[in-house]
């Protein structure tokens, strides 16, 4: 299963300084790991950017997604990481395998070192970089990120491993672009002009998100920026936003204009005109996390 998460370039547009910014882009962050997206792509809005425009956007969100013991040796000092201080702790998960050679946790390093003898030093928050021996079938060069298992810290036993790393990534594309992935899966665009999920259509969604089929699971979910839906970035009017039904997911259509399985409204009943991005986070995915 692959979970995208695609947010607009302008999501800090309503941050009165780059500290509030920041801040906001932690809880984008925070949402990204509570509910194990694997991938949070930044999409272009240069109309609705003002400061702070999307290479902020998108280097506070990689230093956020890079782990603690590896941030001062990848970043260094930057000016978009002035208040990165105002960041919450992640605490991403480690994973473990289900066998007995799979034990160990996961964990993201950084090659510091390339030896002659097929042998490279990590540093993957260790008390030290540890020499581990590459395998056969990988390739790996000075500063690259690599996945790390480590089955025991004293003594050290690890290795690398060919896994996704702990975590999420961070990319940009353009809206087409990551809407025609081969896991793109089941496309939903959170937006106040979408059907409204009540607990039977959330039944339904669940079912075709979690179906029998090819490719069923993988997932991708836009936001809006404040103040500037899905519609004002597509530039699209938002009465052709459709389909707007959970049987048009269960049936495979999709809209020809915006290319989304489905519209959603996860807050029919909003309390307050404008919400985040980071809270519609929060509300939409905690419902599509869910199970049968």
């Amino acid at each position: 299963m692959t979970t995208s998460v695609l947010v607009p370039s302008s999501l800090t547009r309503e941050a009165e300084d780059k500290r509030e910014a920041t801040r906001k882009l932690g809880y984008v962050a925070r949402a990204a790991t509570v509910f194990r997206a694997d991938r949070l792509t930044i999409v272009p809005d240069p109309d609705g950017e003002r400061k702070l425009d999307g290479g902020f956007v998108e280097t506070v969100l990689r230093y956020a997604a890079t782990p603690p013991y590896l941030r001062k040796e990848v970043w260094g000092t930057r000016d978009e990481l002035e208040y990165v201080g105002v960041l919450p702790p992640l605490h991403v998960t480690p994973r473990t395998g289900s066998g007995s050679d799979d034990s160990g946790s996961l964990r993201q390093g950084l090659v510091t070192e390339v030896g002659s003898d097929g042998r490279v030093r990590v540093n993957c928050g260790m008390q030290h970089p540890i020499s581990l021996a590459v395998p056969s079938d990988m390739e790996v060069s000075k500063g690259e990120r690599v996945a790390v298992r480590i089955y025991s810290r004293r003594p050290v036993r690890a290795k690398l491993v060919d896994e996704p790393l702990p975590g999420f990534a961070v990319d940009r594309a353009d809206l087409d672009e990551a809407l025609s992935r081969a896991d793109a899966g089941v496309r939903i665009a959170a937006s106040r002009h979408g059907v409204e999920l009540t607990a039977d259509r959330l039944g339904q969604l669940v079912e075709a998100i979690h179906g029998e089929d090819d490719g069923a699971d993988d997932l991708t979910v836009a936001f809006g920026a404040p103040e500037r839906g899905l519609p004002a970035i597509m530039g699209i009017d938002p009465d052709d936003v459709g389909p707007t039904d959970v049987e048009d997911v269960v049936t495979g259509s999709e809209s020809d204009i915006t290319r989304f399985d489905l519209w959603l409204n996860t807050i029919p009943d909003q309390g307050s005109e404008v919400v985040r991005t980071e809270e519609a986070m929060f509300a939409t995915l905690a419902c599509l996390s869910l199970t049968e």
